[in-house]
């Protein structure tokens, strides 16, 4: 909102406390009252309020109260509170926290229904600074926000809670800048997870959750950990997210809405197998078919998540936006049914760089699926390279779809779907030999063969090289499919393959089935 960022707020009335000397006294308008080691400062309707904070305590606690917002310095203090949160900032104005020095903040495990977080802030929390915090949470959250949370450039933050969330945001979690490394180690932590929206606009944030699946006893169905994961929109327009999660049913990213990719770079791992429980009984690596149970009862691990299903509506429903026009996006998933990057609903790419390689489906949508621009490279070990359960319109860009040996193809649409080809450098190679296409503007071609990790397949005319593809990874003795605007339907031209080559006729259908060859087949969801 106008007038909340740091830069247009100051706090010139300085506050003094020290925690290791806890002291009662009334400075500047400020109430500061003592309990043991807890010190609690309410500055109620006074402006301008700046707290600087220093000082060790191995036992106490800050808590700040007031009617206006204010500043909070903490420099050089170290503050652990084994009761409860350490600090409560309780004022429901917003909260400017500047980080100088080297500073630590950690929680007690004792059960208390109202500790959020080892920090906990009712209002907007601002963090910014060029010192560090580390911040351990213990017993719940590390960083609770009821509001937003917003992370400026300068600071550099880490944050560990073995008991739940890393950061936790009731509304938007908005990164703008800054180092942030935040770890969870519970079971369906997420290391940085907002009631609403996550913002990445800068910065570098690495975000790592190795907790496995678990059971929610209330909701009665599975969660799973994550590296990021909001119940609204993600977005992503520059910097740097590393994510991890190596739990069972674990995502790198995961947003229940819509998701938008403009810029920035981001890199996925996901380690974790199919999480299954019913309540009683639990595999965290199961390998049993999913397609007659309830969906409540597994989780699955992805690389990016987003949409959802709902399943109490008949016949079922799902919805979800992807949305991805620039950055340089890289996914790993290795674990048992591990896609790499799915949405629930439909998945455009018109720009930026996106390199996915996956136990199963590579790219998936559940609806219609169009790339237009950008670069797509594709490879699944176990399924298919790019699937669309709805129609797949490849407009532009370079597609490299590279399927699971065997009968997986490199792209595959469902059977009541059509194929639209009108633009793109496109090559799939796959086993299997159904589909429809819908139709073309470009010659395709046809053929047979193996492809090897890291060679180039090239099509060339007259000593012209017209289009090439680097191989993601081998196949071997599958359908290829390549096109591409320098292709004539009815002309010859020279495929080369490694270091062998052979003459091929482009056509403006795909040979050998009603759609053609085996680059393409019937989506499964």
């Amino acid at each position: 909102a106008t007038g909340d960022s740091p830069s247009e707020n100051t706090f010139g009335t300085i506050v003094n406390i020290d925690m290791a000397n806890p002291t009662a006294a009334t400075i500047n308008g400020v109430t500061i009252t003592v309990s043991g080691n807890d010190i609690t400062a309410n500055h109620g309707s006074t402006e301008g309020i700046c707290y600087v904070v220093t000082g060790t305590t191995a036992d106490g606690s800050l808590t700040i109260k007031g009617d206006t917002k204010y500043g909070l310095n903490l420099n050089n203090a170290n503050i652990t509170n084994l009761r409860s949160t350490a600090i409560d900032l309780q004022s429901k104005q917003n909260a400017y926290l500047t980080v100088s020095g080297t500073n630590k903040v950690t929680d007690g495990i004792t059960d208390d229904d109202s500790h959020k977080g080892a920090i906990f802030a009712k209002g907007k929390l601002f963090i910014s600074g060029t010192g560090s915090l580390e911040v351990y949470g213990t017993y719940n959250n590390g960083i609770h926000g009821k509001s937003n949370v917003v992370i400026e450039s300068g600071v550099n933050l880490y944050i560990n809670s073995t008991a739940n969330h890393g950061i936790k945001g009731g509304s938007d979690i908005i990164i703008n800048g800054g180092i942030v490394n935040v770890e969870v180690s519970a079971g369906g932590a997420k290391a940085i997870n907002g009631d609403e929206c996550v913002k990445i606009n800068g910065g570098r944030t690495t975000a790592i959750a190795t907790g496995n699946g678990t059971w929610d006893t209330t909701d009665l169905e599975t969660k799973a950990g994550a590296g990021v994961a909001c119940d609204s929109i993600f977005y992503m327009n520059g910097g740097e997210l590393y994510a991890k999660a190596t739990g069972s049913g674990g995502k790198g990213i995961k947003a229940d809405l819509e998701a938008y990719i403009t810029g920035g770079k981001i890199r996925i791992i996901t380690q974790g197998g199919l999480y299954y429980s019913n309540g009683t009984t639990e595999s965290h690596n199961y390998t049993g078919n999913t397609d007659n149970l309830a969906s409540a009862y597994t989780s699955s691990p992805k690389g990016m998540k987003i949409g959802y299903k709902d399943d109490t509506v008949s016949p079922t429903e799902t919805y979800g936006v992807l949305q991805i026009s620039g950055g340089d996006i890289m996914v790993r998933t290795s674990g048992y049914n591990a896609e790499g990057i799915e949405s629930k609903g439909t998945f455009e790419v018109s720009g930026g760089a996106i390199m996915v390689y996956a136990y199963d489906d590579a790219l998936n949508s559940t609806d219609d699926m169009t790339i237009s621009g950008g670069s797509v490279v594709a490879a699944a070990t176990n399924n298919d390279a790019i699937d669309s359960n709805g129609n797949m319109y490849l407009k532009g860009g370079t597609i490299i779809a590279c399927g699971g040996n065997g009968a997986e193809t490199g792209i595959d649409i469902n059977e009541q779907k059509k194929l639209y080809i009108s633009g793109g450098n496109i090559f799939a190679i796959g086993g299997r030999t159904d589909g429809s296409l819908g139709s073309t503007t470009q010659g395709i071609i046809t053929t047979s063969g193996s492809v090897t990790e890291n060679s180039t397949v090239s099509i060339g005319s007259n000593g012209t090289t017209l289009c090439s593809f680097l191989m993601p990874s081998s196949f071997s003795n599958g359908t290829i499919i390549i096109s591409s605007p320098s292709l004539t339907s009815g002309s010859s031209y020279t495929l080369t393959n490694g270091s062998s080559s052979t003459t091929v006729t482009a056509s403006n259908t795909i040979s050998g089935s009603s759609m053609g060859g085996g680059g393409f087949m019937p989506g499964r969801r």
